[in-house]
């Protein structure tokens, strides 16, 4: 008897997993990484010539309130940082990543907004990485070889870069970068 009433609740279960064509119509908005141009699922920047969307400070943030991390930086900006074309934007919780495709070279831009950013800013000042203050970009923002901190009215944003070169080479960018960031926030 167990074993029939659990073969009609696990039937019962799976039938409801089924999709069906009126379910498109109340299918649920995309994830973040489906939109990664904009908060709730729409792209509220502006087009730019390259069909990318800029980024305003109204997509830094979400319907909510909460910070939307792929809408810190556009695929063009982290583009222009790896020196490479990356693949879309991948969100997870308070982190935005961009990612080389597989046949390109090793490059990666992860963009991370609130706790998190504060977190990995934490890290990398006690793991010894020479961060150096910029000054005159949003309240507090240090540059180090491969990452640059913003924080601007008690909102706090870091981009990291992944890239096997020189750091020197970096720091123009991730300058500019820091500016750029700290003029949305």
């Amino acid at each position: 008897m167990a074993l029939l009433t659990f073969m009609i609740f696990a039937s019962l279960g799976l039938a409801g997993c089924g999709a069906s064509a009126d379910d498109e119509a109340t299918a649920s908005p995309p994830s973040t990484a489906e939109s990664a141009g904009a908060p709730g699922g729409g792209n509220s920047g502006r087009r730019t010539a390259d069909g990318d969307v800029a980024m305003t400070a109204a997509t830094a943030a979400s319907s909510d309130g909460t910070a939307n991390p792929c809408g810190i930086i556009s695929r063009a900006e982290a583009e222009q940082l790896a020196g490479t074309p990356l693949a879309g934007a991948e969100a997870v919780d308070e982190t935005c990543t961009y990612v080389a495709p597989p046949d390109g070279p090793t490059a990666q831009v992860e963009v991370r907004v609130g706790e998190t950013a504060q977190n990995y800013y934490a890290a990398e000042r006690d793991t010894g990485h020479q961060l150096q203050p910029l000054p005159g970009v949003g309240d507090e923002t240090f540059v180090g070889d491969y990452a640059v901190f913003v924080t601007e009215d008690g909102f706090s944003v870091s981009v990291s870069l992944v890239r096997s070169n020189d750091p020197a080479e970096n720091r123009g960018s991730l300058e500019d970068l820091a500016r750029t960031v700290a003029g949305r926030l």
